[in-house]
C-alpha cells in the first residue's frame, strides 16, 4: 500500500483535507484562525446554518432522541421519517419516496432491483461515480452514450429496441464538475419515441434549479415526464446527510422490500429528519432563496466573463467553473485566492480531463452581493498576476 500511496502523491492527486473550525457558512474560519469567504461548498441555499433549520434539529433531538439503533423495518421508523418521505414525494410531484443514508446508497440500491438481464441501462458518459457503481451491481445490458449527445443516445436506443425488454436512460440532472445541465427535454422526446424510461440523479439541482427549486426537471420544463429521481439532503437541502429515491409507488415498494442499502443501514437520525422537514416547509412556502441564489450566479458569471475569464457550464447554474487549462496554474491560482481570503479549489486530471484544469466556484444564497463582488475582484487581481487575463 505504501507504493500505491506514493504513486498518488507523485501523480499530484493526493487529497488534503483542509480543516474548518466554524459552522458551514458564506464566511468560515479555517484551522489557522483566519476568516475566509467560502466559495466551494454545496451549500447552495445557505441552509446549512439556517437558524430555523438548526432550531428544528435541536427540537427533534429533544423530542425524538439522538439515534434509533435500528434499520427501518425493525424499529427504526418514526413518524417524522414517513412525514419527510411524504413531503419529498409531494415536492417532486411523485407517488412516493424512500429515504437512504446518502444518495450514494440510493444509487447503489436502485438499479439492481429494477433492471434485470432482459433490460438495458443507457448511461451518460459523465455520470457520477455512484451511478456508475450502482449500475455495475445490476445484471442489465450496459450502454454508455457520449456526454449530452442526443444523436449517440438515439443510436443506442435504436440498437437496443429488439434486444431489451425495458430501456432506462440514466443521467445526472446537472453535472458537478462542469455545471452544465442535461438536455432533459430532448431526452424525454427520445424516451417517448423509443418507449424508454428516464432516471435522473438531481443532487446538484434539487432545491435551487427551476423557478421554485424543483430541480432540473422544472428548469427544463419536463416535470411529470421523469420516471425516477434520486437526490440528496446533503447539499442544497440543509447539507446534513441522507438521500432518497422518489418515483412510482410500485418502484418504492419494491425498494423497501429488497434494496440492500435501505434494508441493512440504520435510519437517518431524528435530528436530520426533523431539520429536513423544516427545509421542505421553507421551500414550499417561498422561493426567495432560489431567487437570491440566481441573482448571485448572474452577478458572478456576468462580471467574470466581462473581465475576460472563460466560464464553463450553464449560465444559470451555481457551479461556475473558471477554466484555466494548466494543472499547476489551477493549483497556484487557488492558493493565491486563499491568500486574498477567498476559499476555492483547483481541479485537474484525473478529476477532469487533461488540459481542462479549472477553479470550481460554487455560489450560495448565503453570499451577499458584496461578498460575490469581493470574489470577482480577487479573481481579477490574481488573474492579472498570473497573466490569465489582461
Amino acid at each position: 500500500m505504501e507504493g500505491e500511496l506514493a504513486s498518488i502523491k507523485e501523480a499530484g492527486t493526493w487529497k488534503t483535507e483542509r480543516v474548518i473550525t466554524s459552522t458551514q457558512d458564506a464566511e468560515i474560519t479555517v484551522a489557522s484562525g483566519a476568516k475566509v469567504l467560502n466559495f466551494c461548498a454545496n451549500n447552495y441555499l445557505g441552509l446549512s446554518n439556517d437558524p430555523n433549520v438548526v432550531a428544528a434539529a435541536h427540537r427533534t433531538l429533544d423530542e425524538r432522541g439522538f439515534g434509533l439503533s435500528s434499520v427501518r423495518f425493525i424499529c427504526g421508523t418514526q413518524d417524522i421519517h414517513t412525514e419527510l418521505e411524504n413531503m419529498i414525494a409531494k415536492f417532486h410531484g411523485m407517488d412516493a419516496a424512500i429515504l437512504y443514508p446518502s444518495c450514494f446508497d440510493a444509487n447503489a440500491g436502485l438499479f439492481e432491483q429494477i433492471c434485470g438481464p432482459e433490460d438495458a441501462v443507457i448511461s451518460d458518459a459523465l455520470n457520477h461515480a455512484s451511478i456508475i457503481d450502482g449500475i455495475r451491481l445490476c445484471k442489465a445490458q450496459r450502454h454508455r452514450y457520449k456526454h449530452a449527445d442526443m444523436e449517440d443516445l438515439e443510436n443506442i436506443l435504436k440498437k437496443t429496441k429488439d434486444s431489451a425488454r425495458n430501456r432506462l436512460i440514466v443521467t445526472d440532472g446537472a453535472f458537478s464538475m462542469d455545471g452544465d445541465i442535461a438536455p432533459l427535454k430532448d431526452i424525454c422526446s427520445l424516451a417517448d419515441i423509443y418507449d424508454a424510461q428516464i432516471f435522473v440523479d438531481d443532487c446538484h439541482g434539487t432545491g435551487f434549479l427551476g423557478a421554485t427549486g424543483r430541480g432540473s426537471p422544472e428548469h427544463c420544463g419536463v416535470e411529470g415526464r421523469i420516471d425516477i429521481i434520486n437526490s440528496t439532503l446533503g447539499k442544497a437541502l440543509g447539507g446534513g446527510t441522507g438521500g432518497y429515491t422518489v418515483g412510482p409507488k410500485p418502484v418504492i415498494d419494491l425498494l423497501r422490500q429488497r434494496s440492500r442499502p435501505y434494508l441493512f443501514s440504520n435510519s437517518i437520525t431524528p435530528a436530520v429528519a426533523g431539520a429536513s422537514i423544516e427545509v421542505f416547509k421553507q421551500l414550499t412556502h417561498s422561493s426567495s432563496l432560489v431567487e437570491k441564489l440566481q441573482a448571485n450566479v448572474a452577478l458572478f458569471r456576468t462580471q467574470m466573463k466581462a473581465a475576460g475569464f472563460t466560464m464553463s457550464g450553464d449560465d444559470t447554474h451555481a457551479i461556475c467553473p473558471v477554466m484555466l487549462g494548466d494543472a499547476r496554474l489551477a493549483s497556484e491560482f487557488a492558493d493565491a485566492m486563499l491568500e486574498k481570503g477567498i476559499y476555492v479549489i483547483g481541479f485537474s486530471y484525473p478529476v477532469v480531463p487533461k488540459g481542462q484544469a479549472r477553479i470550481r466556484v460554487q455560489l450560495s444564497a448565503a453570499h451577499t452581493s458584496e461578498q460575490v463582488q469581493r470574489a470577482v475582484d480577487a479573481f481579477i487581481a490574481v488573474g492579472k498576476e498570473k497573466k490569465v487575463i489582461q
